[in-house]
């Protein structure tokens, strides 16, 4: 069973999806009804930094508002 869990998750595009191929399946659509929308800008403010086993995250200055 180890090769089975998860090592990753990720935020995938349109694009994404078609260079992995038909054959990737384990993915699961995100509805276009904007429920996601402030934890997608927050995690857009995280900037990451590689770590030798694992990353840090830390929050980014705020946008100006405008």
């Amino acid at each position: 069973m180890a090769a089975d869990r998860v090592v990753s998750v990720g935020f995938l595009t349109a694009q994404d999806l078609m260079i992995l191929g038909a054959g990737f399946r384990r993915h699961f659509p995100v509805p276009h009804d904007d429920v996601f929308e402030r934890l997608l800008e927050q995690l857009d403010r995280l900037e990451a930094t590689p770590l030798a086993d694992g990353v840090v995250l830390k929050a980014a200055p705020p946008k100006p508002v405008t």
